[in-house]
């Protein structure tokens, strides 16, 4: 098992500018979906390698969300913005 956290701490590396990346493992009191890109989605559900949200949180895509799934506060926001 500590193979496993080396492993995921490798693939992380490129999230250090973040301040403070959550995890949905750790995280479970916040069941929302998080935007990510598009490109992205398909790898990290076959391959588990993990996604970096528009709000700063990683973790590996499990879910699929439905029509009227809770969307990140942070995202919506950060996304909105993107397309103004």
């Amino acid at each position: 098992m500590a193979d496993s956290v080396a492993v995921t701490s490798t693939e992380t590396t490129s999230t250090e500018t973040l301040e403070k990346p959550s995890t949905s493992d750790s995280d479970t009191s916040d069941d929302v979906f998080h935007y990510v890109r598009k490109s992205k989605i398909a790898e990290s559900a076959v391959m588990g390698t993990l996604v970096e949200a528009l709000c700063g949180a990683v973790f590996p895509v499990t879910k699929v969300p439905k029509p009227g799934s809770p969307v990140c506060p942070q995202c919506k926001e950060i996304y909105e913005s993107m397309r103004a």
